[in-house]
């Protein structure tokens, strides 16, 4: 079993304190879902994981299986197993889809080794069949004109080929339809095992009717207030956010 431990993580971007001591683990075969307000701090935590050059990192350490991540390069993170799914895609123009997916897994090689293109084929339209994605968008530009549903997807089918050790999708839920959603919700499902963990970070609770978390999180004002079981996030789509701010952090929960 692999695992992530965030230790006391403290994070500024242009002088201005974001997150504030925050603790958080969590290991393969689990994902945690990560709720919060908005400016709590939720997506300058998946960003600083991922690596974002912005974000200025004056405390605490993130360690996967007990190596310290924090003064690896982006790409050093992702061979080393970690994804991150954005919440707002970038448009790749002249790259297109198939030829993305493949440098990446070709990267992921031994030196020496090269990816089998029939076997690769027949792995990505397996996948793109399960999120419903049709075959042609493989010679799309990645992202360039696709809605907002269709870049999720196309998130999550990065995800399913570069089969990861630790997945953060950042607001993945954002800005989908009913029925996007419900595609989305089915590839994480798909993917979701023993072999992956995920942490999914989220602003509203509909999400977590279609992918039910093991653990939920509530970040508040840059720090983990509360942790709970899937009835977490039932009671903030009763309770809203605003009673967070009347709390003590530390009578709410540890970290």
């Amino acid at each position: 079993m692999s695992s992530i431990v965030i230790q006391e993580l403290r994070v500024s971007i242009a002088d201005k304190e974001i997150i504030r001591g925050l603790s958080l683990e969590f290991s393969t075969g689990e994902v945690h879902a990560v709720m919060g307000p908005n400016g709590s701090g939720k997506s300058t935590l998946a960003k600083v994981m991922a690596g974002h050059p912005d974000y200025q990192v004056t405390g605490g350490d993130i360690l996967m299986d007990g190596v310290s991540i924090l003064e690896m390069e982006p790409d050093e993170r992702s061979r080393r197993g970690l994804f991150m799914a954005f919440q707002y895609p970038m448009e790749i123009p002249g790259v297109s889809n198939a030829n993305f997916l493949r440098a990446a897994l070709q990267a992921r090689l031994p030196e020496g080794e090269e990816l089998d293109a029939v076997e690769f084929y027949q792995r990505l339209y397996q996948k793109m069949d399960l999120l419903e994605i049709r075959r042609e968008f493989t010679a799309r530009a990645v992202n360039e004109g696709f809605s907002g549903g269709e870049k999720k997807r196309n998130e999550i089918l990065q995800l399913a080929m570069l089969e990861p050790v630790f997945a953060v999708l950042d607001e993945t839920d954002s800005g989908l339809d009913i029925d996007a959603l419900k595609v989305v919700a089915k590839g994480v499902n798909t993917i979701r095992g023993p072999e992956i963990g995920i942490l999914l970070i989220t602003h509203y609770q509909r999400l977590l009717n279609y992918i039910i978390p093991d653990f939920v999180h509530v970040m508040s004002e840059g720090r983990i207030v509360r942790s709970g079981g899937k009835e977490l996030a039932l009671e903030l789509e009763s309770k809203g956010y605003d009673w967070l701010k009347a709390v003590k952090p530390e009578t709410v929960g540890a970290n």
